[in-house]
């Protein structure tokens, strides 16, 4: 058996958790530069608030209901999640963290116990250690886990806790569940298979392997199999790694200078660094782009990027930033005011395997010490403690955040004082 764990409204709870008195105010929780509505509360899914409505068209609305508004808070949101996961982590031997609010568990070996009884207590000591409302889903496969923690979710007569062991069970959530909001089952295919007369979850189990390979390849007989009970999706204990890596950001206000518009593509370069280490990978390409606001039709407008093809793949933010300024060199012109810059690596490569360059005058053993350092002084303090020159403090090109919540959990200036 496994279950799907997923926290409630998770960015919202997570603001909710040091300002209690939101409790029962709608929330909405907004994209980079307060552009959008990335995240609700179940307050603001009821006042009919749809998800990437711009700001801006919500004024009236705010106003009329007292809606609270939060700038997206990364590092409050990323803590919290890591405190859910370790509690999680003391009640099974074996999980997955598909995502910052959702994690499977599996319940392997766990045959003589109540799993609704104990599911019930996993959701309790979350909420009672965090402050985070989780709902649980529990079945035979990931896929169905999925679906009974959206039922766990959206009824309150199941306690937190949904759990599908038996055929009938299964196939009655099955006939009420739309085929649109089957884990794996994305847009275009969902207006396919309603071109077919497929409506329901249950709908697809009732078609026939050959059919499903045919119309869905071997990725929709997975999910075929998974609802029909038949586990076909195993746990991942470490994702894949990427094969391209991409940073980029709007800016707060449009830049101008070289060395503003430099500090923020050392920033990106230095963010897809930390990923490529963190999966033990090397990059051999680099691309940086640049343009302008394409939206501003009164000004003068310019793209450009230029990629990079590196003498040896390599994963040292010193040197990738090195090249990210040689490539902004070349594409940078003045006289143009930039709202948007970023860095892609390409030609990933797992990091023991790199062919060294026979010309490579880089003492890279002696670089790998110091980024060793540097990942160890990230992990305890945080990125923001210690970082290469050229990423410079940021003021400038920062993202707006007028509505930016304090970082209580990662911010000595920011912990909540009680006297």
């Amino acid at each position: 058996m496994y279950s799907l764990v997923d926290c409630n409204n998770f960015f919202a709870s997570c603001e909710r958790v040091f300002q209690p008195n939101l409790r029962n105010v709608p929330i909405v929780v907004l994209s980079n530069n307060d552009g959008c509505v990335v995240a609700r509360s179940n307050e603001a899914k009821a006042l009919g608030i749809p998800m990437g409505e711009p700001v801006f068209k919500l004024t009236k609305l705010i106003e009329e209901h007292g809606i609270a508004v939060f700038s997206s808070n990364y590092a409050l949101y990323g803590d919290m999640s890591h405190r859910v996961m370790s509690i999680l982590s003391q009640f099974v031997e074996d999980m997955e963290i598909y995502s910052i609010d959702e994690s499977f568990l599996s319940f392997k070996g766990f045959e003589n116990y109540d799993l609704k009884e104990y599911g019930s207590k996993i959701v309790k000591a979350v909420t009672k250690g965090t402050g985070i409302p989780v709902s649980m889903g529990v079945a035979p496969t990931k896929t169905l886990a999925k679906v009974a923690s959206k039922f766990a979710k959206k009824y309150k007569g199941y306690d937190g806790v949904c759990l599908i062991d038996s055929e009938e069970k299964r196939i009655k959530a099955l006939k009420l569940f739309e085929i649109g909001d089957v884990w794996g089952i994305g847009r275009r295919y969902r207006k396919k298979l309603e071109y077919y007369g497929v409506k329901t979850a249950y709908d697809l189990t009732q078609k026939s392997e050959a059919w499903v390979r045919k119309q869905m390849t071997v990725v929709g007989v997975r999910t075929w199999k998974e609802l029909r009970g038949i586990p076909a999706l195993e746990l991942e204990h470490i994702p894949p790694a990427k094969q391209t890596i991409c940073t980029s950001r709007s800016f707060g206000e449009m830049i101008e200078d070289f060395d503003t518009l430099m500090e923020s593509v050392a920033n990106f370069t230095a963010s897809c660094a930390r990923k490529l280490r963190a999966q033990r990978s090397c990059a051999g390409v680099l691309q940086v782009f640049i343009y302008t606001n394409r939206f501003r039709e009164d000004l003068p407008q310019y793209d450009n990027s230029l990629i990079i093809t590196l003498p040896t793949p390599t994963n040292d933010v010193t040197e990738l930033i090195h090249y990210a300024r040689l490539a902004l060199k070349n594409i940078y012109k003045a006289g143009y005011r930039y709202k948007k810059a970023g860095v892609i690596v390409m030609d990933i490569e797992p990091q023991d395997s790199v062919q060294q360059n026979l010309f490579d005058e880089r003492d890279r053993m002696k670089h790998e010490k110091v980024l060793e350092a540097l990942d160890r002084v990230h992990k305890k303090y945080g990125t923001r403690i210690l970082k290469v020159a050229a990423q410079g403090t940021g003021k400038k090109w920062a993202l707006k955040s007028e509505y930016l919540s304090k970082q209580y959990t990662t911010n000595p200036d920011d912990f909540i004082e009680i006297y």
